[in-house]
């Protein structure tokens, strides 16, 4: 089973309404040709992300759904403005193009949801990861388990010069809210694509949560940004 897609015209597929941050590369893009636009079955044009469920019954609890919202209005990209949970080894999963997992504890993948992981991956899915609260037992389980199912062919590090910086917002740098030190985010390609991006500090925008403090993290400042521009750059790659 493959991710659905939805073939929409150029012209309205993404129309910044902040043309600062409107990069050359991506209007040339929209220009030249038509853009393949994920979306979720039933919802055709509304982009709807989904919050896996994985390990049992690990989920993300404090990650911001702000960026779906900030993607609507800085872009005619409509979105679906809240998360749908979703279990990793389900075949509904197959019916989002984007999906977020974070967590802040121990965990491991069942032989399912590595399988699946990995199909989705493959097929056409895209996620976004972040250990929840720069949680280090989180972000050692995570390595360890995408090491499981890909191998030597897992994480990298992403340069600041990549594409995605520049989709919407113009991002320089990744500011941490105590900058001792430089963070970055990694991934995994799939054909020469990146199909899931990592944080191991949290990307989980605090500012729009409640009831998530995150004390004991170092979160990334910029991240309503970062996310907005991963969702943009996953939808037209």
């Amino acid at each position: 089973m493959k991710v659905k897609k939805l073939v929409l015209s150029a012209e309205n597929a993404v129309n910044l309404k902040s043309s600062r941050y409107f990069s050359p590369w991506l209007l040339a893009a929209l220009i030249a040709a038509s853009v393949a636009i994920l979306c979720a079955e039933g919802k055709e044009g509304v982009i709807q992300c989904a919050n896996l469920i994985y390990g049992g019954n690990q989920t993300s609890r404090c990650f911001s759904d702000e960026f779906l919202s900030a993607v609507q209005r800085d872009t005619t990209i409509a979105t679906e403005r809240r998360f749908k949970s979703v279990k990793l080894a389900s075949d509904e999963m197959f019916t989002y193009p984007f999906a977020m997992m974070t967590g802040e504890s121990d965990f491991h993948f069942t032989a399912p949801e590595r399988e699946n992981l990995r199909k989705y991956l493959e097929k056409g899915g895209f996620i976004l990861a972040s250990a929840g609260c720069s949680n280090k037992v989180w972000d050692k389980a995570f390595r360890r388990e995408i090491k499981s199912v890909f191998g030597d062919n897992g994480l990298k590090k992403i340069e600041m010069t990549h594409p995605l910086f520049r989709t919407v917002h113009d991002i320089k740098a990744l500011k941490l809210n105590h900058q001792e030190e430089l963070p970055f985010l990694e991934g995994i390609e799939v054909n020469g694509k990146i199909v899931l991006i990592y944080s191991s500090h949290g990307l989980n925008d605090t500012a729009h949560t409640e009831g998530c403090c995150c004390c004991g993290g170092n979160e990334i400042a910029n991240s309503l940004e970062v996310n907005v521009n991963i969702l943009v750059y996953a939808l037209l790659h």
